[in-house]
């Protein structure tokens, strides 16, 4: 065991975000999202909702500063009623994180399952919110 680490962060999760480099994404995934279908590397956090994996990941994790949106999120589908009150939530994490944050790109539905199947990997959550999935490109550590 290590100090400080989040018991949520698995030893193989920690292993994942440490292999990432500059510019690598990796999706936290809702309970719906066809994660094991897509991944390259698929990371299971059973149990656990996505903020509270996003809040444990950031203690850590460098979004990018030199793309235009570091933090993507999953458009709703055009005539779904559903308002995800969970990006909210997102907001507010990331800003107690990184000081450059200022919105979420918003990715068509099978625009993201492509970057998905793209991404250096997929963290599978049982979060039950709709449209909660979540992409983060990694950026620099310049301390």
């Amino acid at each position: 065991m290590l100090k400080g680490i989040p018991k949520i962060i698995s030893p193989e999760f920690m292993k994942i975000l440490l292999e990432m480099g500059h510019g690598d994404e990796i999706i936290l995934a809702d309970g719906n999202f066809p994660a094991a279908s897509c991944a390259a590397n698929l990371i299971r956090c059973d149990g656990h909702g996505v903020p509270e994996v996003l809040e444990a990941v950031l203690k850590f994790f460098p979004l990018d500063t030199y793309s235009n949106h570091s933090v993507s999120l999953m458009k709703v589908v055009e005539g779904d009623s559903i308002v995800p009150s969970i990006w909210e939530t997102y907001d507010s994490v990331i800003k107690k994180y990184d000081d450059h944050f200022n919105e979420f790109e918003m990715v068509e539905r099978f625009d993201f399952y492509e970057r998905a199947k793209k991404a250096y990997a997929i963290v599978a959550t049982s979060e039950s919110a709709l449209y909660a999935n979540v992409i983060l490109k990694k950026g620099v550590v310049t301390d």
